[in-house]
């Protein structure tokens, strides 16, 4: 195939030495040195020639000064190119973390310092785990604009948050409060704590469990969030949920919460922020005090050492510590199965 060449002015495609993931480079000459060598602004990198060279038409279709991007439009190819990378859960991360930045959506990224970045962590009136998430997101926005040249140092390095709680303690869910949760199942958030103590799965984990994904008559269902080892997992289901997952099971599309239909771009953190209220209330008007993470907690605790470890790690999407226990990771789901009936409380 003939390699035509681009009219003058046009812009042009490279490839860059080494092993990329977006290997072609598109760029457009905006001036030259004082030694008459060109000076290239760059439009884009892609994994491809094609797109790279689809990306170059399109700029010389709707050009737009390469030195003035704001912080809005880089968020923007943010969302283009690098979401379809990222897990749900951080491209929701990203989003909520997008709109405590007002103040810096129509500035030039260029003219950005870090005490812009700074201001925008301190003034979010949130504690430790929110101003970590915005500053990730922070340093996200300046890997890409550090990537296409929009700024020549990234500015986001000594960003800093406040200090989180030094040592969390995790209090397991006795017998008694167990057989308390029982005797309210039915409940407002009391079905869905139970099926968190019964499962070990997270609260993220338990408001995305969908219908389709859970099979009584195998007693299996299939979930995960977070981490590869965590996604699209078998978790076995326990004799004594069995009947609340039946009740829950309908034509819907989730098997809990979800009642109305969220306008939020990211609907999973609502469902999750509206449980935990719902957990805490419900909870303490039965006397209790705890987190929703004490609930995977608990199941751990309470089938450690009577299952099997690695069935246990399968179970919860954790990565087997042991080396020599991993080559033994492929487990049929009668073994997972047979591992949950060790769980008692």
């Amino acid at each position: 195939m003939p390699n035509y060449r681009n009219p003058n002015g046009f812009g042009s495609v490279t490839k860059l030495s080494g092993r990329r993931r977006n290997p072609y480079v598109v760029r457009k000459t905006v001036g030259y040195d004082d030694r008459a060598y060109p000076i290239y602004a760059v439009i884009g990198y892609y994994p491809t020639r094609a797109e790279a060279l689809t990306a170059l038409a399109q700029y010389n279709q709707n050009p737009y000064d390469l030195n003035k991007y704001t912080f809005e439009q880089v968020y923007k190819i943010l969302v283009k190119q690098r979401f379809p990378k990222m897990s749900e859960s951080l491209q929701a991360q990203h989003r909520t973390s997008y709109t405590y930045c007002k103040d810096l959506y129509e500035q030039q990224y260029k003219d950005l310092r870090q005490t812009h970045f700074q201001q925008i962590i301190d003034s979010c009136g949130k504690g430790h785990s929110t101003q970590k998430m915005i500053r990730n997101f922070l340093v996200t926005m300046d890997k890409l604009a550090y990537d296409m040249e929009v700024v020549m140092k990234m500015r986001t390095a000594n960003l800093t948050v406040e200090p989180g709680e030094t040592k969390m303690v995790r209090e397991l869910f006795t017998h008694d409060e167990a057989e308390t949760l029982w005797q309210h199942q039915g409940e407002p958030f009391i079905d869905e704590t139970l099926f968190m103590l019964y499962t070990g799965c997270r609260a993220s984990e338990m408001v995305q469990m969908k219908c389709a994904d859970v099979d009584i008559e195998q007693g299996i269902m299939k979930g995960g969030v977070k981490t590869a080892s965590g996604k699209n997992r078998v978790i076995p289901i326990h004799d004594q949920l069995k009947p609340i997952i039946e009740r829950h099971l309908s034509e819907r599309e989730y098997l809990f919460l979800h009642e109305k239909q969220s306008k939020s771009s990211s609907p999973e953190t609502v469902e999750v922020k509206k449980f935990e209220y719902g957990f805490k209330t419900a909870l303490k008007k039965l006397g209790m005090d705890h987190r929703t993470h004490d609930c995977r907690h608990s199941f751990r605790t309470q089938i450690d050492g009577a299952a099997n470890k690695v069935c246990i790690d399968l179970i919860m999407g954790h990565k087997t510590g042991d080396v020599g226990e991993r080559v033994y990771t492929h487990k049929t789901v009668e073994q997972l199965k047979e591992a949950i009936k060790f769980l008692k409380y």
